[in-house]
């Protein structure tokens, strides 16, 4: 009997020693389930950024690379050969159309012409007075004729001559800037000789590649802008020409613009940055893409209203990178959400980013 109420009173001492550990966290977890059913009672507000409606001009554009390019260019050499005698521009300058730059030893073809305009007198007076002989019959037409021929001869040699002797020069083709020159006075050159390069830079021209499928949508007269390296400055450039054929290697379409390059500010052979715009859409209501929400019903937003999120459904207009286009379902003054569209639901109480609360917007739950 003692060994029994001993076992007895064991068993009791750690019944009771287990009541007394277990007693607080059964009160915690009561209390637990009490704040739980109190905060289910009620929606925890959602912290959001808005973007309020303006229509604005929206822009579909095609980004890309580019080459700057010379309106002319032209590597400058005579016609003839020869020695050079005269070296009339000065390197880096600009020059206009027509000026002599250079010219070779011509000494003999001089001294060929003015024997043959000699000769050319001498012959016109002997036509004149067969002329008058033949009006009096006292030569015949055919010893008329064979003077005339001579005549005739002797100024197509001069012309000849003087065709000669202008290739001995050599004139700016057109108004530019000429480069480095690479031969010296005294020097002996031929056709295949480089002189100079010259090169107009007003305007320049913009070469540039867009995938295949803007083949049918891109025409002259697009406008685009371009910025060079190591520069956030952009210029503004219009489509003149479009390659007719697509390259079978690439699958893209050549196009180059013109730039009017005030002051030769920018110079031929520097890679730029081309943005070409595509379509443009003005007074257009457009939110950012990460404000769609996809469905299978279709594509909806995020408006608030009264403090709450409300779901619309949208129909979606011009699409680009960046935002999208909507035609219905949001109107310009509507306050769209832009940030936190993740964690709501129609209906949800919102709280705006940076906003006080007011009689409009929700306080946060205590």
């Amino acid at each position: 009997m003692k060994k029994r109420s001993k076992t007895f009173l064991w068993v009791a001492l750690i019944l009771i020693v287990g009541l007394i550990i277990a007693l607080p966290k059964l009160r915690e977890s009561k209390k637990e389930g009490k704040g739980a059913g109190s905060k289910s009672g009620r929606q925890q507000a959602v912290v959001v950024k808005v973007l309020e409606i303006k229509p604005s001009t929206l822009r579909e554009t095609v980004k890309t690379s580019g080459t700057l390019l010379a309106d002319e260019e032209v590597d400058l050499s005579f016609e003839a050969s020869g020695k050079i005698e005269k070296i009339l521009f000065k390197e880096g300058t600009q020059v206009r159309k027509g000026q002599i730059l250079a010219e070779l030893n011509n000494d003999d073809l001089i001294a060929q012409l003015g024997k043959l305009q000699l000769q050319n007198k001498l012959l016109s007076e002997k036509v004149n007075r067969q002329k008058i002989l033949l009006e009096k019959e006292a030569i015949s037409q055919e010893s008329y004729d064979q003077m005339m021929t001579d005549l005739q001869s002797n100024e197509a040699e001069i012309k000849l001559l003087q065709v000669n002797i202008s290739k001995r020069r050599l004139p700016a083709p057109f108004d530019g800037v000429i480069g480095l020159r690479f031969i010296s006075e005294g020097a002996y050159v031929n056709p295949s000789t480089k002189v100079a390069k010259l090169i107009k830079t007003q305007p320049l021209k913009i070469e540039f590649s867009i995938p295949e499928r803007y083949a049918e949508i891109v025409k002259t007269g697009y406008n685009l802008t371009f910025n060079i390296e190591n520069s956030t400055e952009r210029y503004a450039a219009k489509v003149y020409a479009i390659e007719p054929s697509i390259d079978a290697k690439t699958r893209a379409l050549t196009l180059r613009a013109y730039y009017d390059n005030p002051g030769n500010k920018l110079n031929p052979g520097r890679y730029v940055s081309v943005e070409l715009i595509i379509r443009e859409k003005k007074d257009a209501i457009q939110v950012p893409t990460e404000a769609v929400v996809p469905e299978l019903g279709g594509e909806k937003v995020f408006i608030v209203k009264n403090g709450k999120a409300q779901m619309v459904d949208i129909q979606a207009g011009l699409r680009t990178e960046q935002y999208l286009e909507i035609t219905e379902g949001v109107n310009p003054g509507d306050s769209v959400v832009v940030s936190g569209v993740m964690q709501l639901r129609s209906d949800i109480p919102v709280i705006i980013a940076g906003d006080k609360p007011g009689k409009d917007r929700p306080k946060r739950g205590k």
